[in-house]
């Protein structure tokens, strides 16, 4: 693929160097270098869907490799692929339902015409093709019809013709049907924040009190949303140590009219008897309905828990993680920056200490996500409608197949 190749290139040294920040524009801009390699891979006249998968299995190997902890590159080359069996599938079914088809009809035919004699469809269509054809200049001179002249080379040519034909149509249809399913994705992920806010008025009731941590766009387009609807109510903005993105979202949702309050986060079991319930983005749902969430997010969850407090994750379907938390291929975890924590130059002293053999006294550990179990969840909210974390199997079993969980090249013979 060497017209795409600097497209892949490119975008793995924007997921090298972290410059496609969160998982909508990472699932986006992945949507859309598949979509490119699926338009420049030439399709070989044996074994297209095949062929076409196993090109998206390289570029998706290699881009999961570069940044595993974003799960959402695996999750859109997974859905490309499952997208190509599905449209491999659909058009030999549309092609076996057309042989089927003409064959009751022919058995039709030759029930009631027993006497004739029977001609293949091949001879048909080279017969009819050869009665719209000027006639030759041999046929004019030995006066004998065009479609007797024919008659003995159209079993074999039209047999051969037909079938280049239908190859070569059905090649054509299977790259322009996968692009344009890969198209509808991109749609699906543009709209999610959408689809997902039409929902906050059956959420989110007169004069109640949401809970939230960090920042989130999904979570800051839902109240948006609710707002607009002319709900009245109250947000309590966990701040988010040690980025403190909390204070972003807050200012923002002031801007909007929203009333906030930022309390820390150590002070949300003092207030979570307050709320009437809590609404959190995610980075990814697996496949048990665990959630993977920004630091800090199961100590919320706690909490609702013990005060009987609905916890609600709301994510665009491109979050689902068809892999489960005990699988090799999920990377849970990834350590920030120090300095996020500490600053080097007040703590400088205690960093020369060490013991005898030579370990740090002082060691700074700064992790990025929570996981939460499914039994801390109350309620997913995606662009596709409300789901418990029970039903979450289920809509992965819709978007991915089972063959495509380990996303590898599959070895040439």
């Amino acid at each position: 693929m060497p017209d795409v190749q600097p497209l892949v290139s490119d975008f793995v040294l924007k997921l090298k160097r972290r410059k496609v920040e969160g998982s909508h524009a990472v699932a986006r801009q992945t949507a859309e270098l598949l979509r490119s390699v699926v338009s420049q891979h030439r399709m070989g006249s044996t074994n297209q869907a095949a062929a076409l998968a196993d090109a998206i299995r390289a570029v998706g190997e290699h881009l999961i490799a570069v940044n595993p902890i974003e799960l959402a590159v695996g999750n859109i080359v997974r859905r490309v692929l499952h997208i190509i069996k599905e449209e491999d599938i659909s058009s030999t079914a549309v092609g076996i339902e057309g042989l089927s088809v003409t064959a009751v009809s022919d058995d039709e035919y030759d029930s009631e015409n027993d006497d004739r004699p029977t001609l293949s469809a091949a001879v048909l269509a080279s017969h009819a093709r050869n009665t719209l054809r000027a006639p030759s200049l041999q046929t004019l001179l030995d006066d004998i019809p065009v479609s007797t002249a024919h008659s003995h080379s159209a079993s074999s040519a039209g047999d051969s013709d037909g079938k280049t034909g239908d190859k070569s149509l059905k090649t054509r249809k299977l790259k322009h049907d996968v692009i344009a399913a890969i198209g509808d994705l991109i749609e699906e992920i543009d709209t999610c924040y959408d689809q997902i806010s039409e929902q906050s008025v059956e959420l989110i009731h007169q004069n109640e009190v949401i809970l939230t941590l960090g920042r989130s766009r999904t979570v800051k387009e839902f109240l948006y949303a609710a707002k607009e609807k002319k709900r009245s109510f109250r947000v309590f903005v966990a701040e988010g140590a040690p980025r403190y993105q909390g204070h972003v979202l807050a200012k923002e949702l002031v801007e909007k009219g929203i009333q906030t309050t930022v309390i820390t986060d150590s002070a949300v079991f003092a207030m979570i008897s307050r709320v009437n319930m809590v609404i959190v983005g995610a980075h990814a749902i697996m496949a048990n309905g665990g959630v993977i969430a920004p630091i800090g997010m199961n100590m919320v969850a706690l909490a609702a828990q013990r005060h009987a407090v609905p916890f609600v994750v709301v994510a665009g379907s491109h979050k689902l993680c068809p892999l489960y938390p005990h699988n090799p291929e999920v990377l849970l975890n990834e350590l920030k920056s120090p300095s996020d924590l500490l600053d080097f130059g007040e703590f400088s002293n205690c960093m020369n200490f060490s013991t005898q053999d030579g370990t740090p006294l002082l060691n700074v550990v700064n992790p990025t996500f929570d996981y939460l179990p499914p039994k801390l969840v109350s309620l997913f909210v995606t662009d596709t409608g409300g789901h418990s974390p029970s039903y979450i199997y289920r809509l992965i079993s819709e978007y991915y197949s089972a063959d495509d969980l380990v996303v590898r090249r599959m070895p040439t013979a």
